[in-house]
């Protein structure tokens, strides 16, 4: 496959992934999926860290892409991401932030049973595992989290509720997520958090960016 000028395309822990062309200055970089996606992201943060990255004015992770942008070679940065060998992403304890939560949401025994466990294996599945933040959208705050294993992932509610409260804990496919404000919503609701997500007088203004690993601890069971 030809990548934007690129003899080959760069290569991660999910196999070959394709760079487009968007506009004169910036690459949007196609991944097999959201682990590979982190992996990626991941990756480019360390080497424009690490001042091992062509300048590139802004970078945005999406579920299965990363965006570019503000490039001022977009072949030659391709060129040198066919080069790349990308990996997995640091899955340390350094650097977590836990939320605490109190495991009640109404939709947590009907979660429980598509696991085909209990109410408190469910909350033990989901306290034993480590998250990391791949993007975030739909509300200022609302972090798409990553690290739940294929066989847990549950389907929207079939019907959305008009309003989810604000620090909701919430599942929907291979995603976890945290309602940072009160608003309409078709997450499952497993529990809720009073951690505050969105504060516009903090810096940064959300707790979750790309990247960011979060651990979730039960509390009041």
């Amino acid at each position: 496959m030809t990548v934007h000028g690129a003899a080959a395309p760069p290569s991660g822990p999910g196999g070959p992934v394709r760079t487009l062309p968007v506009g004169d200055r910036a690459l949007l970089v196609e991944l097999a999926g959201a682990a590979e996606t982190a992996a990626f992201h991941a990756e480019v943060l360390r080497r424009r860290g690490a001042g091992l990255l062509p300048p590139v004015r802004e970078v945005v992770p999406a579920a299965r892409t990363v965006l570019l942008d503000g490039v001022d070679d977009p072949a030659g940065l391709a060129r040198e991401l066919a080069g790349w060998e990308i990996p997995d992403p640091d899955r340390g304890t350094a650097g977590v932030v836990e939320i605490p939560v109190h495991y009640d949401g109404p939709d947590l025994p009907e979660v429980a049973e598509l696991w085909g466990v209990g109410v408190d294996e469910a909350v033990r599945r989901h306290t034993s595992l480590t998250f990391r933040v791949a993007f975030c959208g739909f509300a200022p705050g609302f972090a798409y989290l990553t690290g739940l294993p294929a066989g847990l992932a549950v389907p929207r509610r079939p019907t959305p509720r008009t309003v989810v409260p604000a620090g909701s804990l919430a599942l929907a496919g291979e995603f976890t997520g945290v309602y940072p404000r009160s608003s309409p919503g078709g997450w499952q609701l497993i529990g809720a958090t009073d951690t505050v997500l969105w504060d516009p007088a903090r810096e940064p203004a959300a707790l979750l960016t790309p990247g960011t690993r979060v651990r979730f601890t039960a509390v009041g069971r």
